[in-house]
């Protein structure tokens, strides 16, 4: 379905984060936000779609208090279909100097036979890419690319295996030639991935008795993903240490929640 930027817009700001006083009232406060440009494997999901999770929706529990997330990621999207519908615009009429804009796109810019979001790896997505980069810094916030978390497959020795193509390798070469910093989660997820192996991997994708979905989260995936970005995030020094917390700790599934499905 196509959806004019006026609909972009209002569905987005469900995503924005807003400060309250005490008396209810929005207030400005100086605090820190992480906005999340992405697809589906980061969005945030509602009840309909439970138990299926995205790590954005995973992300707040490893950061301190006044390290807000704003994701803005949306399923379906690639990197051109997410500029092409307005959704950038969004961020970047929200987004503030000091703030970061976490970029990770790839699963869907694979669609060759999908002009609305295909990219080639080497000319096309790098081109997008750098709007989200420009876009930024031109107002002051730091972009951060993340290259594309792995999808769950494995061969026929069950060796965990790479999917995504030069997808990962375009935006590692991006990166450096932009001077950007790089959360390698492609990387570190399939990494992961080989470490638990076939059976065990099925207990943090979507995996329930209706659906075997290699794709996409549940709680347990979400998470577990999530550890990775926020401890990329430390590394790199995009954030600090006081800005993370719970890297090493045990994050219960209960804290995940679905909540109903967003009106325009």
């Amino acid at each position: 379905m196509s959806l004019t930027r006026r609909q972009v817009t209002v569905a987005a700001m469900a995503a924005v984060p807003v400060a309250f006083s005490a008396t209810g009232t929005a207030q400005a406060k100086e605090q820190c936000t992480l906005y999340i440009a992405g697809d589906s494997t980061a969005a945030q999901k509602y009840a309909d779609a439970a138990p299926e999770t995205g790590w954005g929706m995973a992300l707040p529990f490893f950061l301190h208090k006044d390290r807000r997330v704003a994701n803005h990621a949306v399923n379906g999207r690639s990197s051109k279909s997410f500029v092409d519908e307005g959704r950038l615009d969004v961020i970047l009429g929200a987004i503030r100097p000091g703030d970061f804009l976490l970029i990770q796109f790839g699963h869907n810019d694979e669609k060759t036979a999908d002009p609305v979001r295909y990219t080639e790896p080497w000319t096309t997505y790098q081109d997008y890419l750098r709007l989200y980069i420009d876009g930024a810094r031109a107002r002051g916030a730091r972009p951060v690319l993340a290259t594309s978390v792995e999808r769950r497959k494995f061969d026929a020795s069950g060796n965990a295996v790479p999917t995504h193509g030069d997808y990962p390798a375009a935006m590692r070469a991006l990166a450096t030639e932009e001077g950007v910093a790089l959360l390698d989660i492609q990387a570190l997820s399939l990494a992961l991935w080989q470490k638990l192996g076939v059976e065990e991997t099925k207990k943090y994708f979507n995996w329930t008795d209706t659906e075997q979905d290699n794709t996409h989260f549940n709680p347990p995936g979400a998470i577990a993903v999530a550890r990775l970005v926020a401890g990329e995030l430390l590394r790199h020094r995009v954030l600090a240490p006081r800005d993370v917390c719970r890297l090493d700790a045990e994050i219960p599934e209960s804290w995940i929640t679905w909540p109903s499905p967003a009106t325009a």
